[in-house]
């Protein structure tokens, strides 16, 4: 595993995000401790250093896993992150509260790297309120030692990743941006990536693979690419894009089994980037996959899972119409959707929009929902 420099630190170029570990019968707020271990203990003996939590991941359970995993580690060995999930207004209230239960549930002193999580339209203004006092707070834990170093996670706009950079371009280190060949024009992420670029900020990436989507195939590249390196994996070329770009420090990766965990640190092995030629065949490839067919950018971050009323599978539900609306069919026969018990169907949407609110991408999910329900027949 190859390292990059932060200040004084060797970070391992490939980092273990905590929002897709294993999980206990199909329970995603059911960590598997047994497997977690597994992993962690194979990510620690092969050069990984860097592992990436949250209050919210894994309905608030990600925390407390890896922190006992990791206990089982000589705290100097590794770096931890974790987050504010400033994403819920009445947070801020509790920010001591909170602070102080993700030290207990991680099992430590302090965090290396702590995060203002997801950056958004919805919650800049809370995030720049002065009185709510979140910076202060942050910063006197940084003087006391229990915070190394502060950085910020943005699902938003440029404008939005604008504002609060400008305001708080003295206490920052880094930024963590949702960053792959997908989005480098989709979501416009090429202009973020230049701004953090001139701006001498490191940039931490997410969504390196898009939920996953991207290791699973380079989005009809394939055959162009296979011409530069045939044993690339579409992993693999995700990867080494997101290590071409300039000023990318840290590659955060959800990895949810042992085998993506064995396959993606082969590769960190050493630096490997791209020609020009392969790069524009994968923005491409991303072009006409994403951009020409209307399919849905949905990461399953589940944010949305977390404040449907009506508690649907949102992910698991795009993931359907994803399948149908990029395969160019009309209607989705209801048998196919036997999976889905009957009220939690697309067709159950109420349409209250609070998905949307805390939805990274900027889906109108009411909307697709609405879709989706009239394509079942």
């Amino acid at each position: 595993m190859y390292c990059n420099r932060f200040r004084d630190k060797e970070l391992s170029a490939l980092g273990l995000g905590c929002m897709r570990l294993p999980v206990l019968d199909g329970d995603e707020n059911r960590p598997d401790p047994a497997a977690v271990q597994e992993m962690v203990d194979y990510a620690m003996a092969n050069g990984i250093n860097y592992y990436d939590t949250a209050w919210g991941y894994h309905g608030g359970s990600s925390e407390s896993v890896i922190g006992e995993a990791l206990s089982k580690h000589e705290r100097s060995r590794f770096f931890l992150a974790s987050k504010f999930p400033g994403y819920e207004r009445g947070n801020f209230d509790k920010k001591e509260e909170i602070f102080e239960k993700q030290l207990e549930k991680c099992r430590t002193d302090y965090f290396d790297f702590y995060l203002f999580h997801t950056v958004t339209e919805e919650n800049i203004e809370w995030y720049l309120d002065d009185e709510l006092g979140l910076m202060n707070y942050l910063l006197k834990q940084k003087e006391a030692g229990r915070i190394r170093h502060l950085g910020f996670s943005c699902h938003g706009s440029f404008e939005t990743m604008h504002r609060f950079v400008k305001k708080y371009y003295e206490n920052i280190e880094f930024c963590q941006i949702q960053l792959n060949y997908v989005d480098f024009e989709f979501q416009d992420a090429k202009s973020k990536v230049e701004y953090l670029n001139n701006l001498g900020m490191p940039i931490w990436v997410m969504e390196g693979l898009r939920g996953g989507k991207l290791a699973q195939s380079c989005l009809g590249g394939e055959k162009l690419l296979a011409k530069s390196n045939p044993d690339y994996t579409p992993a693999n070329w995700a990867f080494a894009f997101l290590e071409t770009i300039p000023g990318v420090t840290m590659i955060l990766s959800g990895m949810s089994n042992m085998e993506q965990l064995r396959q993606n640190i082969e590769f960190f092995s050493e630096k490997r980037e791209l020609s020009d030629d392969d790069i524009a065949t994968l923005l491409t490839a991303a072009h006409f996959d994403i951009q020409g067919k209307g399919t849905v950018p949905c990461t399953a971050c589940r944010y949305c899972t977390a404040k449907c009323p009506q508690q649907l599978p949102i992910p698991e539900l795009f993931g359907e119409y994803n399948d149908y609306v990029y395969n160019e069919k009309k209607t989705v026969p209801r048998s196919d959707m036997a999976a889905f018990p009957e009220d939690k169907l697309p067709g159950s949407c109420i349409g209250c929009g609070e998905c949307v609110k805390v939805c990274p991408q900027r889906i109108d999910i009411p909307e697709i929902m609405k879709k989706f329900a009239a394509m079942i027949k």
